[in-house]
Parts: structure tokens; sequence; C-alpha cells
């Protein structure tokens, strides 16, 4: 997956797309149904990968082998099914897929990745020790002189930052974790396997804000971009807490889903 800022969009390379197999638009009627068969075969074959800046609208139209007013049509009705997006500074691009979890079902990132084909990826940037905040201790129920463990972690899908992971743990329940290897591993299934606790639900809030400076550089944003920023509180089969933490998504990236439902009367 690539950038979806179309400020640092990868430039497409150049391609003959009048060459397309039958599918690609063979017996299509109208010039525009041509160009349109053309461009949805050519992003199905991967011409286009997620993130790229397709072609100035003069040279690709020479690609497509239509006219610019022709060519503008089928970009248009590709944009309209989600295939495509414009930027008026930078031009027509492929947008990223987006992610994320069944609704009120709670699983880890690599649990999610798992179960849609991706491949999850994870990167620690630090792990220390430390003693608490007051506003940590009060979300995982400990005493002010508590030490609290901290990571913070870069996640991936296929090789493309997702998201910017701020953990914080019980130290007395997470001894197990210290000196462990967490690249490319659950922290949930780390916990399970090297504590002994078992996540069982988090309480989960989402805010939308602009991405500061350094997450910017480490999820590959320009400076100001939306982020979606969760705030999480886990909790074990005991209903004790676990951890706690937040999370930034790129916004382009990553969705949430939830069941809502209104009280009868």
């Amino acid at each position: 997956m690539g950038t979806n800022d179309p400020a640092r969009a990868a430039a497409a390379p150049t391609a003959d797309l009048t060459a397309g197999t039958d599918s690609d638009g063979a017996g299509v009627g109208s010039a525009a149904a041509l160009a349109y068969a053309r461009l949805a075969g050519a992003l199905r074959r991967g011409v286009y990968p997620e993130g790229t800046r397709l072609p100035g609208e003069r040279d690709l139209a020479g690609q497509v082998g239509v006219s610019r007013m022709t060519l503008r049509q089928a970009l248009a009705r590709l944009a309209g099914e989600g295939h495509l997006e414009r930027s008026a500074q930078r031009g027509w691009f492929v947008p990223r897929r987006m992610v994320g979890e069944p609704p009120s079902v709670l699983q880890s990132f690599t649990e999610m990745a798992r179960s849609r084909g991706l491949r999850p990826t994870s990167r620690v940037l630090s792990t220390q020790s430390r003693p608490a905040t007051p506003e940590e201790a009060r979300r995982l129920g400990l005493a002010g002189a508590s030490t609290v463990l901290e990571i913070r972690r870069l996640r991936g899908l296929d090789d493309a930052p997702v998201c910017l992971d701020t953990t914080v743990l019980a130290g007395d329940r997470s001894g197990g974790l210290d000196g462990a290897d967490l690249t490319d591993r659950s922290l949930y299934e780390a916990l399970h396997t090297l504590c002994g606790v078992a996540v069982a639900r988090s309480s989960y809030t989402v805010q939308a804000h602009a991405a500061a400076p350094e997450p910017a550089r480490l999820l590959d944003l320009a400076v100001g971009a939306p982020v979606l920023v969760g705030s999480e509180v886990a909790y074990d089969t005991d209903d004790l807490p676990v951890l706690c933490g937040t999370t930034l998504y790129r916004g382009d990236a990553y969705r949430f889903q939830a069941d809502l439902y209104r009280p009868l009367s």
C-alpha cells in the first residue's frame, strides 16, 4: 500500500493501455466506455498501485488512446465508484484501501490484518519502565508510585505505515515482556503467552486530530494531515485494567465501525 497523500504520491510509470485484453475494452460501444474499461483493467492488473499518482491528463489520454474530454468522463466514473480520487493541485491518484475491525468485535491489529489477507508489521520504537503519570495510574487503578512499562510501536500493513501506537502496561502485570522481542508480534498474544494475561474487552474512544511533525514523519504524511486518535483501556477476564494507551491512525487508511442500538421504552 502506498501513500494516499496526493502531495507525496509516487508518479505512475508510462504505460500503453491500448494493448489491453479483450475484457479491458473489446466490443465496448462508446469511446468513453472504452477508456473506462481500459483504465479499470489497468487498475485491476496493478499498473497503478494504491497511492500512485496517475500521469497528467494529456499523457494519460495518449496512453489510453482517447481525447482528454473522453478521458475525463472515464476518470469521473472511476472516481464515482471509489477507484480514483482527484486533487486540484496534484491530479488523479489511486486511493489507499481502508481497513478496520468488524463492529463490536475486539481484535488485535495483527488479527484484523491476517483476517483480511494482509501482512501486519510492527517496529518497536522504544521500550521503557518509568513511574506512572497520575492519569495513567487512574486509568489502570494503580497506586501513585507504581511503575509502568511503556511500549511505542509503528504498525503497518504490507510494509505501509498505518498507525503509531503507544501502550502503557502495569509493571506488575507485564514482567514477562521484559526483554521480549515484539517485532511483528501481537501485544495481546504476547501478554497471553508470556504473562498469562488475556484481554477480554476494551473501552475505546476516537477523535480526529491533525498530524504533528513526528507522527507525520513516521506515518509518511504531510504535517497537519488528518489522523484518527484512539484512546484505550483494556481489561482482562476479571474486568481488571491491563493496559491503556493511544494509537494514531492515518485518516485515509483506517475506519472504525460500531453497532448502535436504541433503547426500547
